[in-house]
């Protein structure tokens, strides 16, 4: 599935990974493959996921890998998932 990750910065990831797992504002939820569509609110926490997506130039110190995944911390945002393409809009 296709992964793009926005910022008002900047698109910060795009590309194709395995799993994107996001902190909801009910809770963490993750996505995998021909996932159902769904829009959600998220909550502080983390945005993890596993693959090897583009990261943008100058961008790759907000990440850090933890257990083969890429981790960045978020404080809200936005993911929307439809026709495996994943979009989180985050602040």
């Amino acid at each position: 599935m296709y992964l793009e990750i926005v910022t008002p910065e900047a698109s910060l990831v795009s590309g194709e990974v395995e799993s994107v797992t996001v902190p909801g504002v009910d809770g963490e939820f993750q996505m995998l493959n021909n996932h159902a569509a769904i829009v959600s609110l998220l909550g502080e926490g983390k945005v993890k996921f596993r693959g090897n997506p583009t990261i943008a130039e100058g961008f790759e110190n907000k990440f850090e890998q933890v257990d083969g995944k890429w981790v960045l911390e978020i404080n809200s945002g936005t993911v929307q998932m439809s026709n495996n393409r994943v979009i989180v809009l985050a602040d």
